[in-house]
């Protein structure tokens, strides 16, 4: 299982929480999460982080269907790219084996399969890890934006046959009724959706074939890609957690509920190093603060987390062949740099 999930996986969750009598950003930092998420909605999350954010936020509202009423009020938000494969789609069956197929590229921690069992059609949804906290949640969820997914397909009146947990109710069955109009089974062997599969072939009014095969294209591109997706993860926590001085690969592995030494085999499976991902990003994040901002370099070596200035000049001069001071001189006479600009206003 790799740890993530994209952060449209959590569309509209200020907006959801704020109308549950929550404070967002509170629940965000409590849950190791990222405040700006939602502005970032292709960046990765770690998927553990965010079954921990459901978990404190039914505690904290006191309703325990909050992460199912949340699934049903984020609805298709989430996503991105997959949408229009779905909306472009010859029928319903294109649309959700289009789903089971791609949405790898929205989370590595789960998967959704489409069954077909004589007049039954199951949508179900695999946690892969079905010991980790948050997931009665997480698949409660996920359930949640499937009805809202079919009810987008199919119509706004669209029930399911049968909803299926394979945890036991921690709700009232009126309030299921009420939530959903229907009271799901529980201890059942899957997480799904249980419809006529007939509706599978039910034609979508805005299929486009051209554009369907074009999103595919552009989806089996991003496919290809996969196998750098926990290396883009980890390279992404390493900026998340710099300035907060956790960028190492102790806290980051924690962070993704992994050992070290499992995190760094993982990584080395792909052909990185943990040390390769942290260079890259001092170095990206080095030239973004030299470039776009009056950061001092003694500031600068701190916030990327080097003993002093001096190791940070050494580092520097090996990705540039000169000091980053003189890196900097450089571009302060080129036309359009922010820096030559804040030095005009000024004189």
């Amino acid at each position: 299982m790799i740890d993530f999930v994209r952060a449209a996986g959590l569309a509209n969750f200020s907006e959801f929480a704020a109308k549950q009598g929550l404070n967002p950003e509170k629940m965000l930092k409590r849950a190791g999460l990222p405040l700006d998420l939602e502005e970032l909605p292709d960046s990765l999350i770690s998927y553990s982080k965010m079954l921990d954010l459901l978990v404190l936020c039914e505690m904290e509202s006191q309703n325990r269907l909050f992460a199912m009423q949340y699934g049903l009020a984020q609805g298709v938000s989430i996503f991105g790219p997959l949408l229009y494969l779905f909306r472009n789609a010859r029928d319903v069956r294109e649309a959700l084996t289009g789903l089971t197929a791609y949405y790898h590229i929205h989370s590595g921690a789960a998967k959704i399969t489409l069954d077909e069992q004589g007049k039954h059609a199951i949508l179900s949804y695999t946690i892969s890890d079905t010991s980790m906290p948050g997931y009665r949640q997480g698949s409660e969820l996920a359930l949640g934006v499937g009805v809202q997914l079919l009810r987008t397909l199919l119509g706004k009146r669209w029930q399911p046959q049968a909803m299926l947990f394979r945890h036991t109710p921690v709700a009232e069955p009126g309030q299921f009724r009420r939530l959903i109009g229907m009271v799901p089974s529980f201890n059942t062997t899957y997480n799904g959706l249980m419809f006529d599969a007939s509706s599978l072939d039910t034609p979508l009014e805005s299929a486009d074939p051209a554009l369907h095969r074009l999103i595919r294209k552009h989806l089996d591109h991003l496919t290809q890609m996969s196998a750098e997706e926990l290396p883009a993860l980890v390279q992404q926590l390493i900026r998340n957690f710099m300035p907060e001085g956790r960028a190492n690969i102790e806290y980051i592995a924690a962070f993704m509920r992994l050992s070290t030494r499992k995190l760094q085999r993982q990584l080395e499976l792909e052909g990185f190093t943990f040390q390769d991902l942290l260079s890259d990003a001092r170095q990206a994040m080095a030239c973004h603060y030299l470039q776009d901002s009056t950061i001092k370099i003694s500031q600068l070596a701190d916030l990327l987390g080097y003993s002093d200035q001096s190791a940070f000049t050494r580092a520097f001069h090996r990705w540039h062949g000169q000091s980053p001071r003189e890196w900097r001189k450089q571009l302060v006479g080129k036309p359009g740099n922010p820096q030559r600009r804040h030095q005009l206003s000024n004189t």
